[in-house]
């Protein structure tokens, strides 16, 4: 039997990026617990994010919600955080001979994208000569990139939360779900709580609640991606290193406090865990950075992996259930959770408190019909 019980108007299940700012959003307008099975909120994938904020990068949808997340990252909330939540950086999207397609395909779909610039072997080899020489035919350069302070994010949608009343609840993983007259009792072990909303934002266990509480399935699939720490070569000024993607995303290097930070960007199926990097994943990566700069890896000073969760379209799941009433997906944001957080915290609380999808939002030209749980193409 649980030894402590909560009230509340809503029940936000998982404390990552997308349970605190949904919560954080939901505590200025109604009681609001928020439930992590961890012992500490962004235990998982918040907490192990490569921390980019790319609004050319991602499907249309997630797009979109990037753009319209902007003016928070640029201008969050007095006393959210006292420092910089951007911190601008190039990017370069390379191709090599065979992946000219990809290349042209890219530009194509950025084509109104007034940050990008295709250019050239030479232009990109004079911008980038860590690449080695003859590796790529060119590449896209975004200068409307930025890093993510992720950690300044994460906290501050805690403290805004816990400053408007919220309760946060850890050690608390859901173990039953079950509807009342008028909403929900929710079991955590060692705590009861009941909401007349649950909001699932579960991460990589969101099917497992959907299922707790006879929702339908999207059919997530959690991917484990792994990433490496290494020691920039003898004389290279990593401070004036873009971020520097494969056009069809088979590695990724970016300039990390003096270190670079890799990923061979892999995407392989794990079910819900604690995930730890794979010794081949780590082999990939070093392959595929040795061939493409002129890097030669001694060591590498850490390594470690997170789960970035997808649906069939890899599109993000928002909305109400259409199989239980007062059940609302906020899942399946994939490896873009960080960058769309603050527009995707908005939307879900609007609709949450049955008003319409705040305006800023609307003028980016999100469909809200692609993001819908009851979507065709998803589900099992």
């Amino acid at each position: 039997m649980p030894n402590s019980s909560s009230d509340c108007d809503f029940a936000v299940i998982g404390a990552g990026i997308a349970g605190a700012s949904v919560a954080a959003e939901l505590a200025a307008s109604g009681r609001v617990v928020l439930i992590e099975q961890e012992s500490q909120p962004g235990y998982h994938t918040t907490g192990r994010s490569a921390a980019v904020y790319a609004p050319i990068y991602g499907p249309q949808p997630i797009r979109a919600l990037t753009r319209a997340s902007l003016d928070f990252f640029q201008n969050p909330p007095q006393g959210f955080t006292d420092q910089d939540l951007l911190k601008p950086i190039a990017a370069a999207f390379v191709a090599r001979e065979d992946q000219k397609n990809s290349l042209d395909a890219m530009q194509h779909e950025l084509v109104d994208a007034s940050t990008v610039t295709r250019i050239d072997a030479e232009d990109l080899q004079a911008r980038l000569p860590l690449l080695r020489e003859g590796y790529a035919i060119g590449a896209l350069w975004d200068h409307g990139t930025s890093e993510i302070d992720v950690a300044a994010l994460h906290q501050g949608y805690l403290r805004r939360f816990k400053a408007s009343g919220g309760t946060l609840l850890t050690r608390a993983p859901v173990t039953a779900l079950g509807k009342t007259g008028d909403g929900w009792k929710i079991q955590t072990g060692s705590s009861e709580v009941t909401a007349r909303v649950v909001i699932n934002a579960a991460g990589a266990w969101v099917d497992e609640v959907g299922r707790l509480a006879g929702a339908e399935r999207i059919g997530l699939v959690p991917k484990r991606r792994s990433a490496l720490m290494i020691a920039a070569p003898q004389g290279c000024d990593v401070h004036g290193l873009p971020l520097v993607v494969d056009v069809d995303e088979q590695f990724y290097l970016k300039p990390d406090a003096g270190k670079l930070l890799v990923s061979p960007a892999n995407e392989d199926p794990e079910p819900p865990c604690d995930v730890q990097p794979d010794e081949m994943d780590i082999a990939i990566c070093v392959d595929r950075i040795e061939r493409a700069f002129e890097i030669s890896v001694r060591r590498i000073e850490n390594s470690w992996a997170g789960l970035r969760s997808f649906v069939a379209d890899k599109c993000p799941v928002v909305g109400f259930s259409r199989q239980v009433d007062g059940f609302y997906w906020l899942a399946g944001q994939g490896g873009y959770g960080i960058q769309s957080a603050p527009a995707l915290a908005q939307l879900a609380a609007a609709e949450v408190m049955g008003l319409e999808i705040p305006g800023h939002i609307q003028a980016e030209n999100l469909k809200p019909d692609s993001i819908r749980p009851g979507r065709k193409g998803i589900g099992a």
